[in-house]
This record gives C-alpha cells, sequence and structure tokens, in this order.
C-alpha cells in the first residue's frame, strides 16, 4: 500500500523535490502530489482560462478559486499532508491549507524555521509533528512506511 502525501506550502525553493528524492533512495511506497508550484501559472490560471481581468482583485479571485479545487483534492485524498512555510514572503496559503488539513482531520505535519515557532504556536499545536528541515520529514515518512 501506498502511502498517499500531499506536499503544501511555500513555493520558492526546491523543497518538495528534496523530501521526494529523498523517499525515492530510500525506496519508500509513498505517492506525493503538490499544487502547482510555477508562481506564474498558478497566479494566472484564471485569465489565462476564463479571460482578461483589469482589476487586479478579480484577476487573483479567479486563480484562487481553481488553485483551491486543485489543494483541496490533494488534501483531502492525502493520508498525511507536509506544510513547509519558508523565510521568504508570509505564506498565509500555507497557514490555510494546515487549517484545512486539521478541519478534516488530516494527520499534517509541519516544517519551518525555529524563529517561526511562536508566530505559529497555534498551527503547530495541530500539527502530528514539527520540523526544522526536509530531512528530518523524509526520515518521518520513512518510519510511517516501516513494515515489520
Amino acid at each position: 500500500m501506498k502511502l498517499k502525501v500531499y506536499l503544501s506550502g511555500e513555493i520558492h525553493s526546491n523543497w518538495r523535490e528534496e523530501i521526494m528524492a529523498g523517499a525515492e533512495v530510500l525506496g519508500l511506497p509513498i505517492e506525493f502530489s503538490t499544487p502547482v508550484v510555477t508562481h506564474e501559472a498558478s497566479d494566472n490560471v484564471g485569465v489565462d482560462i476564463l479571460g482578461a481581468e483589469q482589476n487586479n482583485f478579480w484577476k487573483d479571485h479567479k486563480a484562487a478559486k481553481i488553485n483551491a479545487i486543485r489543494i483541496k483534492n490533494g488534501i483531502e485524498h492525502a493520508d498525511v499532508v507536509v506544510i513547509k512555510f519558508g523565510d521568504k514572503y508570509r505564506q498565509w496559503n500555507a497557514a490555510f491549507d494546515a487549517g484545512q488539513a486539521a478541519a478534516l482531520g488530516k494527520s499534517y505535519i509541519v516544517i519551518h524555521p525555529e524563529e517561526f515557532t511562536h508566530a505559529l504556536k497555534e498551527v503547530d499545536a495541530q500539527a502530528m509533528a514539527v520540523a526544522h528541515t526536509d530531512q528530518q520529514v523524509v526520515e518521518m515518512l520513512k518510519y510511517l512506511t516501516l513494515q515489520e
């Protein structure tokens, strides 16, 4: 049986690739899914499909709605959700994804720098685990898929 893991959160680093590569090296039975991580594609999906907008609010609104379909589906179908808060920009969307995972009763793991601990205390309090490195998440996934 494959563990289904949804990788949510910041899109400004290659953390997803590092976790997926670490799992692959270990031969872990994991099926990964992600949101669209190309910033331009994510931001422009609404206007690319539904047409141009003069007001940025409506451009963002269209994109957010379409992206939400993929994100909600990814979280709902995951066994475990991994949510990374990076140090570039504030990831309000990551906090929302953590809340959605908690509301759906999904087990989730948070990754963030130690200096974010106070700001994310409520998010951390609902998490099953809080990691500070991508490698710690790989080790958790190894343990979760351990066959004895």
